[in-house]
């Protein structure tokens, strides 16, 4: 995210918490108890400014604490018993290859920060932030002052409006009051419901001991089990509900409330299964005889290192701001050499488009070879059908021996003299038809035919 948007949406979230905390004090508490300062009115507003305060100030510590980042030079102890994270293909540590550092466990690389994060939960674009290990449990507290807040503002404003309409009091709102109660309804009610339901989400983690990432991983894992690929797999940081929270919180129950310093580097965790080098996430069995994933060295060469003459596009002319397309004012020239299998003349449209019809093989042309590639046109544009290019070739070269005028054949006179068996073989002794336009006529011969040295 830029930094001014990051500054923007900070801003925002600041503006949606001040707003409802300020203006219920100031024009609709305030006014309510006479504008006068009572026991009453201290202890009713004191516990929600306490509140208020450890609400931005676990926020602030959202903003500028590090979420924890992977030391220069670190390695994994593979003779530990603590247990390491591996590569589902290889086996090996994980490695990040953009940052050129090896994963602990528990982190992953973010594209927003442009590094590897401890215990990578999410990025946070509201306090344009990593939530990872070092700040995960401020953005719980942040959000479990959210809700109390919320909850203690609603209440007080509801109590308002419903002692309006009470027997005993006849005091009845201002304009300006009554602005402002509908204001904060509308400030607090969504503001409720939103994070409420995040909160839950994140309470449910923090029991589980379970990232954002993870939990996804555990959806998968559940997928698979259910469809029989794979037993059922243990998530192997589950260490139960209160030693999970203590891991994140503290290991004092009276101090989770309280902005502290989780336990540990955020290298090392403990396990709740004994494996040395667990796989987690469990892989799919249809994908355990994958080869890795290799680069070519130049996306644009085609096996023996000339241009892919299948890959052409489907529409290579400009677009117009209206939707027109422009016609080229140059002369179209071709990319192979006339020599080439596959050259065609310039200008002529060889591929013109036909409808695509899906699990229709017969859009295909099951013709002989008439010079052009075999094409239909896909929703992702031409789709070539396999030709096998020795038989294309021999079919080429036929094509060249039976065109008219490209071999002067030699024929000998017609003597009395020689009988007609004689007459009918040529110098190598093979028989051929009587020509039909007498001597030194042109004529079509095959393959067969022609001499050696003209071949």
């Amino acid at each position: 995210m830029h930094p001014i948007l990051g500054r923007i949406a900070i801003g925002f979230v600041l503006f949606l918490i001040l707003f409802p905390v300020l203006t219920c004090q100031v024009y609709i508490i305030w006014p309510w108890y006479g504008r006068e300062l009572s026991v009453e009115l201290i202890t009713l507003l004191f516990p929600f400014n306490v509140l208020a305060i450890s609400l931005l100030w676990n926020y602030y510590l959202c903003i500028v604490t590090d979420p924890g980042e992977v030391p220069d030079g670190w390695k994994p102890d593979t003779q530990s018993s603590e247990g390491y994270e591996v590569k589902r293909l290889t086996g090996s540590p994980r490695f990040c290859r953009t940052c050129q550092k090896f994963k602990p466990p528990r982190s992953h690389h973010c594209k927003q920060c442009n590094r590897c994060v401890l215990r990578m939960d999410h990025h946070c674009p509201w306090t344009n932030n990593c939530i990872g290990y070092f700040n995960y449990g401020h953005f719980i507290r942040f959000l479990f002052y959210v809700d109390v807040t919320c909850s203690y503002h609603l209440t007080m404003v509801s109590y308002r409006v419903m002692a309006t309409s009470g027997r005993w009091y006849h005091d009845q709102p201002t304009g300006a009051e009554l602005i402002f109660v509908i204001l904060n309804y509308v400030f607090a009610v969504p503001v409720i419901l939103v994070v409420g339901g995040f909160s839950l989400y994140h309470f449910h983690s923090l029991m589980g001991n379970t990232t954002t990432i993870e939990g996804w991983e555990k959806d998968k894992a559940a997928m698979l089990r259910r469809h029989g690929k794979i037993e059922e797999v243990k998530f192997p940081y589950n260490l139960g509900v209160r030693r999970n929270i203590a891991s994140i919180l503290g290991n004092n129950p009276l101090l989770w409330c309280c902005p502290t310093v989780p336990p540990g580097s955020g290298l090392r965790y403990q396990l709740s299964v004994a494996d040395e080098h667990h796989n987690w996430p469990p892989r799919d069995p249809a994908l355990a005889n994958q080869l890795p994933f290799k680069l070519p060295d130049s996306p644009w060469t085609y096996e023996n290192g000339d241009v892919n003459p299948n890959l052409r596009p489907s529409n290579s002319q400009l677009r117009g701001v209206n939707g027109n397309r422009h016609k080229s004012t140059q002369d179209p020239v071709s990319v192979l050499p006339p020599y080439h299998l596959d050259y065609e003349v310039p200008g002529v449209d060889t591929h013109p488009g036909r409808p695509y019809s899906p699990g229709n093989d017969s859009d295909y042309s099951e013709e002989g070879y008439s010079g052009a590639i075999r094409v239909r046109r896909g929703s992702e544009g031409y789709e070539v059908r396999p030709v096998n290019r020795e038989q294309m070739l021999q079919e080429y070269v036929q094509d060249r021996i039976n065109e008219a005028g490209r071999y002067q054949v030699y024929e000998p006179e017609h003597s009395p003299e020689t009988s007609d068996d004689d007459f009918e073989k040529d110098e190598f002794g093979e028989n051929i038809d009587e020509p039909s336009g007498g001597v030194g006529n042109v004529r079509t011969m095959s393959d067969d035919d022609v001499p050696l040295a003209l071949r």
